[in-house]
């Protein structure tokens, strides 16, 4: 997370991160849609170096830390959310060359051209798509790749009612396509975008949230703000259950270009390389199998 900005839909940023350090995620995601992101990556050595922005507690950064070889560096601003990000590597063994760090991400504390590959899941909206899509290109490596998810509309047309909370709480979402412009108008080759499964949602992020909002109410009992926070996140949990055929996250993997390798033919789907084994590759703009959105039948 950024903290550009102190507050999210009227809560304030320390609160809601208080909450969350109770979750593995902080956003719609799983261990598979990781993989299946990494899988589209080609470029890894153990020398590599990557950046997690807005780890959060890292749930995601240790599958990614499991399955691919390089130094990884989570960087979140919420200090209790790094405490736990750095107890769960050395909890899993992975501290030698996993390490979460405080830090903006509007402030990186990268040198430009260090990266292999940066990594941020659902957390770049925190300083804006495009703005991240610009200021992050600089710290890749030529050839280096990045991988975020987003929030992104799956319709041109859509109820008022999920059209304005959403347009309120964040203006920068879109549709596919339009982000995939963007992606290429910031200097990337686009090499894969997919749909992620509702599960993502419903069993990965809104069902842990149960168990969270029963501490949190235990920490802040009677606490006006506290329960008002509960209850947006319910009424969020409200509106992805009844309008979930129009918006959702998509994983969008992109690459630097690289002088001196021989492009891709077409934009899109490449990646250079096939994809790791026992991998569920999709690229394009249609989600991928078992990710189909009821949108896209549409």
């Amino acid at each position: 997370m950024s903290n550009e900005n102190n507050a999210i839909h009227g809560f304030d940023v320390n609160l809601i991160c208080d909450f969350f350090l109770n979750t593995e995620r902080q956003g719609p995601g799983s261990p598979e849609v990781t993989l299946k992101a990494l899988s589209f990556i080609d470029n890894l050595t153990d020398e590599s170096l990557i950046a997690d922005l807005g780890c959060g507690t890292g749930g995601q950064t240790m599958t990614l830390a499991r399955h691919a070889p390089g130094r990884i560096t989570g960087l979140d601003f919420f200090p209790g959310f790094i405490d736990r990000f750095n107890a769960d590597a050395r909890r899993l063994h992975l501290a030698d060359r996993v390490k979460g760090v405080v830090g903006s991400m509007d402030a990186l504390p990268f040198r430009a051209g260090e990266l292999d590959l940066i990594w941020s899941e659902g957390a770049i909206y925190n300083i804006g798509f495009e703005r991240g899509l610009n200021e992050w290109r600089e710290y890749l490596k030529p050839g280096g790749y990045l991988a975020v998810s987003e929030s992104v509309w799956f319709t041109d047309e859509r109820p008022t009612e999920i059209h304005d909370f959403w347009v309120d709480a964040y203006p920068e979402i879109d549709t596919i396509p339009n982000k995939v412009a963007q992606i290429h108008r910031a200097g990337y080759l686009p090499v894969a975008a997919f749909v992620l499964p509702e599960t993502c949602w419903t069993e990965h992020y809104f069902a842990p949230l149960a168990k969270a909002r029963e501490l949190f109410a235990a920490k802040y009992p009677g606490d006006s703000t506290a329960e008002g926070l509960m209850a947006f996140q319910r009424y969020e949990e409200e509106l992805y259950r009844k309008y979930s055929e129009f918006y959702g996250y998509v994983f969008f993997i992109a690459r630097k270009p690289n002088p001196r390798r021989t492009p891709c033919p077409g934009a899109m789907p490449c990646s250079g390389a096939t994809p790791n084994p026992g991998a569920t590759p999709n690229s394009g703009l249609t989600p991928g199998d078992g990710t189909r959105s009821r949108a896209a039948d549409r």
